[in-house]
């Protein structure tokens, strides 16, 4: 293929995601191979991302993030906002969105998906104005996002997660809520509220058993229970996205939200704190083009 008529990739890489280690270079070979002129680009602090994007836009047709969940959603709005098409390239502990839209954990396996070219326009949501594709949520999750060493996330992964989530169950207390939808109020006692754009979550858990990440609408579920260690029972659900057939599991469907709290609370978007409460909640309709398997089911 000529070089003038390659297609051009802007390849963003956090070294510091927990598989950052791992060599790039085959990744880049692959993606050479495969007809994209590749411009590498390296970031430490997920604001670049954005920043990079819009600097550099003019000079490629694709952007690809190698990183973890946060990091390809701090890169969504910039996406978005340049017309770029996204590739990932999963190097973060869970990578929820890969798994949602089937791509491969393998770094040059999924380097493939991007050379295949074919790509699904996928929803994004939004709390106030910052982006996310799998889950935002106040309380529990926030607290774990807070407590986690980034040591421990990096050297353990999931298992690190693990050590972090009993550290913060033991010190969990319920907190009141207003949750407002469609101009109904309804006042809560909860442990947490989450609002899902995508199917995955947390590693696997699934946000509602019919939620797809292109359906147009987010899907909230708040923990209400006196007693948090009945989560134990509840787990099995929540991998399946049965968990709002529990009676302590509220569970709402909607394209916009706001979650407002005596005191402001800080708000995880896919694994970062991004903003604190009072939190306004909107999908934006296959609002991004993202590469993904040629076997993936049609949407």
């Amino acid at each position: 293929m000529n070089k003038s008529t390659k297609r051009r990739a802007l390849l963003l890489v956090n070294p510091k995601a927990r598989r950052g280690r791992e060599a790039i270079d085959p990744v880049i070979e692959r993606l050479g191979g495969g007809g994209l002129a590749v411009t590498v680009e390296p970031f430490e602090a997920l604001p670049e991302i954005a920043r990079d994007i819009v600097r550099l836009r003019h000079m490629a047709d694709l952007v690809i993030v190698c990183g973890g969940d946060g990091s390809v959603s701090s890169a969504a709005l910039a996406a978005i906002e340049s017309g770029l098409p996204m590739g990932i390239i999963p190097m973060g502990t869970a990578n929820d969105l890969a798994r949602t839209l089937e791509i491969p954990l393998g770094l040059v396996d999924a380097a493939d998906v991007i050379v295949g070219g074919r790509t699904r326009r996928i929803d994004v949501g939004t709390v106030n104005g910052h982006a996310f594709f799998n889950v935002a949520s106040i309380g529990l999750s926030s607290k774990l996002a807070q407590g986690l060493d980034p040591l421990l996330k990096k050297r353990f992964g999931r298992l690190g997660y693990a050590l972090a989530a009993m550290k913060v169950l033991a010190r969990a207390r319920p907190f009141p809520a207003r949750i407002v939808e469609k101009g109904m109020v309804i006042d809560v006692r909860t442990f947490q509220v989450a609002v899902g754009n995508g199917r995955h979550y947390g590693g696997g858990n699934v946000v509602e058993e019919t939620a797809e990440i292109d359906d147009g609408h987010l899907d909230l579920y708040s923990l209400e229970m006196t007693n948090l260690w009945k989560l134990a029972l509840m787990l099995r659900s929540f991998r399946s996205g049965r968990h709002g057939a529990w009676s302590e599991v509220r569970t709402a469907r909607c394209v916009e939200f706001d979650v407002k709290t005596r005191k402001p609370m800080p708000v995880n978007a896919d694994g970062e704190i991004v903003t604190s409460t009072p939190a306004h909640f909107k999908v934006h309709p296959r609002a991004i083009s993202i590469f993904v398997p040629r076997t993936t089911a049609s949407r």
